[in-house]
């Protein structure tokens, strides 16, 4: 589709066919990172960070069509970068596009790398569009119906955490075997470099040396903790001692986008002048995670990611339904112990940490990567490769997480 005349005044500088009358570096690749959703561009950070001072490459943005699209733009705008509207994103070509989501991507004019939004492979999700008959349930990420359009395999590369994945992408669509690239994961890896700052996260959000940090972790959706147990919260900040617990809360970003920003402060509200611990939804969420002495969760990826920190798990009312099988969540759902509405919560937490074993925990954590430690390298090289450039001498490495924010101090406008 060719642009007509008033369109193509509107383009950017980089990507208008005089471009180099108006840059002051020319740039030899361009990169279009496609945001679906806040998850998804926080994911796509951990990999366009790999292309820093990197004067080579041009990076754009797009805000892809989705559900859960609702924050996308303030995100987009937070961070600065050079965004381009959909409808020119996919008429304009790239040497690279980088996606954590699948919607829109046949549209687009570059080969694309794929990389899961969450710990690796575990919901189960239907495919099911307007006017279309809902597909049976698969592995969302591995399952065909996400892969292929038309016959065609859409990403040219799909990043895996794991090589136990390879063995499910073969069993779900094996034909997209050929482009799968065991990568690592980077959330992973920052947990860990971020495990040794454990006391410095405790004292950012407040958390007495004598105090124990409950965090719980809420994935979106009407079967998640907060859509099943809001009552659960409310015991949490109500019934454990203020001398001896602190509670945190994580929300996925989804849950925040959803219902908006205010809503979510309205309905927290109480808890929250009660002491509750609102962790902001612009801040990052490990550290609250490694500072846990007891973590409360559900199927989302920030609770099987607290295998990762030497905290028990303690499990809601979870739909395993919602679970594959064979994922390492299903594996952590089928032993972690559940809370019971009808038992005092401070002897739940004191029997969760004396049963506690690190081997168990730790089994399902190696299952959240076969790559420790090294998805920065592996990735970045992945994506040299892909624009057929030599990557930098510099190794890359990952940093610890920066201190957590809570909503309350981030409505202040303090960071």
């Amino acid at each position: 589709m060719s642009l007509t005349m008033p369109d193509a005044h509107r383009l950017l500088v980089p990507v208008r066919l005089d471009v180099e009358r108006w840059t002051t570096r020319h740039t030899r690749r361009k990169v279009l990172a496609v945001v679906h959703t806040v998850t998804a561009g926080q994911r796509l950070l951990e990999a366009v960070r790999l292309l820093e001072g990197d004067t080579r490459v041009q990076v754009f943005f797009t805000q892809a069509p989705d559900v859960f699209s609702h924050g996308v733009d303030h995100f987009l705008q937070r961070l600065g970068g050079l965004v381009l509207p959909w409808h020119q994103a996919v008429q304009t070509p790239f040497d690279l596009a980088l996606a954590a989501a699948h919607g829109g991507l046949p549209e687009l004019h570059a080969p694309v790398i794929v990389l899961p939004h969450g710990a690796g492979h575990n919901k189960l999700v239907s495919a099911g569009q307007r006017g279309r008959q809902v597909a049976a349930r698969g592995t969302y990420g591995l399952d065909r119906q996400w892969l292929i359009q038309d016959g065609r395999l859409v990403p040219e590369s799909i990043v895996l955490a794991h090589h136990e994945d390879l063995t499910r992408l073969g069993r779900d669509c094996p034909e997209a075997l050929p482009a799968a690239e065991v990568v690592g994961d980077p959330c992973f890896d920052r947990i860990t470099a971020s495990l040794p700052q454990r006391a410095l996260y405790r004292d950012a959000l407040g958390v007495g040396p004598r105090q124990h940090l409950v965090t719980a972790c809420s994935t979106w959706g009407p079967r998640s903790l907060l859509g099943r147990q809001w009552e659960l919260l409310e015991r949490l900040v109500d019934e454990l001692p203020r001398e001896d617990f602190r509670v945190a809360l994580l929300l996925h970003p989804h849950v925040w986008n959803a219902h908006g920003e205010w809503q979510i402060r309205s309905w927290l509200a109480r808890l929250s002048h009660a002491g509750l611990l609102v962790i902001s939804q612009h801040a990052d969420w490990v550290g609250a995670l490694v500072a846990a002495d007891h973590i409360v969760g559900d199927h989302g990826s920030v609770s099987l990611y607290g295998a990762m920190t030497g905290a028990p798990v303690l499990m809601g009312d979870v739909p395993e339904d919602d679970l594959d099988p064979g994922s390492p969540a299903a594996e952590l759902v089928s032993f972690a112990p559940r809370l019971h509405s009808g038992r005092p919560l401070v002897r739940q937490f004191a029997r969760a940490a004396a049963a506690y074993r690190a081997e168990r925990y730790e089994k399902v954590a190696a299952r959240i990567t076969s790559e420790p430690g090294r998805f920065a390298v592996r990735m970045r090289a992945l994506i040299y490769r892909k624009l057929r450039l030599r990557a930098p001498a510099v190794r890359p490495s990952t940093d610890h997480a920066p201190l957590p924010l809570t909503a309350r101090h981030d409505e202040r406008g303090t960071t």
